[in-house]
């Protein structure tokens, strides 16, 4: 199974165990958006919880053992909408960086 969709099932089932396997210790989610800089720990307290965004039209563009670009559709819990672009570095088997790029999509 692809690192990334791993990933996605740890987030759809918030297994924290499952998200730690796939995320390095040492894993840094840059937003674009903000050019705030957010480690696993942060990220993982985020999707584990009640206010963690939904996503559906999951797909991979692109995976192999040091690269993923994936594509969803995220809904945030005061229904904004936005189409996301995430590049993610894997070395070892696990997410070790990810880079977003998104896009306002109307509610």
């Amino acid at each position: 199974m692809s690192v990334i969709k791993k990933l996605w099932d740890a987030e759809e089932n918030k297994d924290l165990a499952q998200f730690n396997e796939v995320m390095s210790e040492d894993f840094v989610w840059v937003k674009h958006s903000t050019g705030e800089e957010i480690g696993r720990d942060v990220l993982a307290t985020w999707f584990m919880s009640d206010d963690a965004p939904t996503s559906e039209n999951n797909r991979i563009i692109y995976e192999n053992d040091e690269i993923g670009v994936a594509h969803s559709f995220v809904t945030f819990k005061d229904g904004s909408r936005q189409a996301v672009m995430v590049v993610y570095t894997i070395k070892d088997g696990k997410i070790i960086r990810s880079e977003t790029g998104a896009t306002d999509m109307p509610k």
